[in-house]
């Protein structure tokens, strides 16, 4: 008895429902247990290995589409086409330096209407950064800083990780394996309440509570990756930082409320630039290119 138990145990232990139902084939073969037994068993195991699985790509676009709406909800978008292509023209090239310069969707960039200085970086590849920001930032470079940093946010998943594990554990579960299930109508409502929980994870996250310590320093060494491999200078992003740090003494929400301190962030930045450091490129282009545009913020 206590074999079969153990062998079954450990194809649940380690996720594989592959592995337990070829365990439990063999109980019922040798009559360690009955059929039902089995189907019971096996489908304990499927529904473990569907909740030990990581957010699919196509999961987190609409997980980070779900909570672009949420932060749309609360700021409105700015619109001008041209600041719009600026920003989207850097972030995307950014991006494309960066460890993850692929997602399902896209790096999608968009600036919100709003004098908050900050910037939001969706699961899946949605960017906001406002125009308080735009209008502390004084070169293309520093702007570059911004995006890259959020871009790290992107690529490590960072939101993602601020879900409930037990709420995704309910989602993936009240899922099934199905592809064209047809849910019933209680079935339905709890998965859009369960969505809408996951979505309100990261939401709060972004928004009010922010990512912790070791992952806004992580964002800022994946940024400095992506600056100097796209021709930027990392000097500049040292700049910004000292400015945030002045504008923290006037203001305490928006990105002072979310961020660790600045002053810490300077010299962890200050440290990884003394490892590494490429000459920028093409300085006067970008200067004259940031100054036709910068008025438009």
């Amino acid at each position: 008895m206590k074999g079969w138990i153990y062998m079954i145990g450990l194809g649940v232990l380690v996720g594989c429902a592959t592995t337990t139902q070829v365990a439990t084939t063999v109980c019922v073969g040798t009559g360690l247990i009955t059929e039902e037994q089995k189907q019971a068993i096996d489908k304990t195991a499927v529904k473990t290995a569907r909740a030990v699985r990581p957010v699919t790509e196509t999961e987190e676009y609409y997980i980070g589409r779900g909570v672009a709406a949420r932060i749309l909800s609360q700021y409105e978008l700015y619109d001008d086409p041209d600041a719009v292509w600026y920003v989207n023209h850097i972030g995307r090239t950014l991006a494309m330096s960066s460890s993850r310069p692929y997602t399902y969707g896209g790096y999608h960039f968009a600036v919100l209407d709003t004098e908050e200085i900050n910037a939001f970086a969706c699961p899946g590849g949605i960017i906001f950064v406002t125009r308080g920001m735009l209008r502390l930032v004084q070169s293309e470079d520093e702007l570059a800083a911004v995006l890259g940093h959020e871009i790290g946010h992107v690529s490590q998943k960072h939101g993602l990780k601020a879900i409930s594990k037990a709420r995704w554990t309910e989602v993936v579960t009240t899922m099934g394996a199905e592809a064209a299930k047809a849910y019933t109508g209680a079935e339905l409502a709890s998965l859009i309440n369960l969505f809408e929980g996951t979505v309100d994870d990261v939401f709060q996250t972004l928004v009010v509570r922010g990512y912790g310590r070791a992952q806004e320093y992580e964002a800022d060494s994946l940024a400095i990756q992506c600056l100097e491999s796209s021709g930027y200078d990392c000097d500049e992003f040292l700049r910004l930082l000292e400015r945030l740090k002045t504008a923290q003494n006037e203001e305490s929400g928006g990105i002072f409320a979310t961020h660790p301190n600045i002053a810490d962030r300077v010299e962890r930045i200050r440290a990884d630039l003394e490892t590494s450091r490429r000459v920028s490129v093409a300085r006067g282009h970008r200067s004259a290119r940031f100054a036709s545009v910068a008025d438009h913020w």
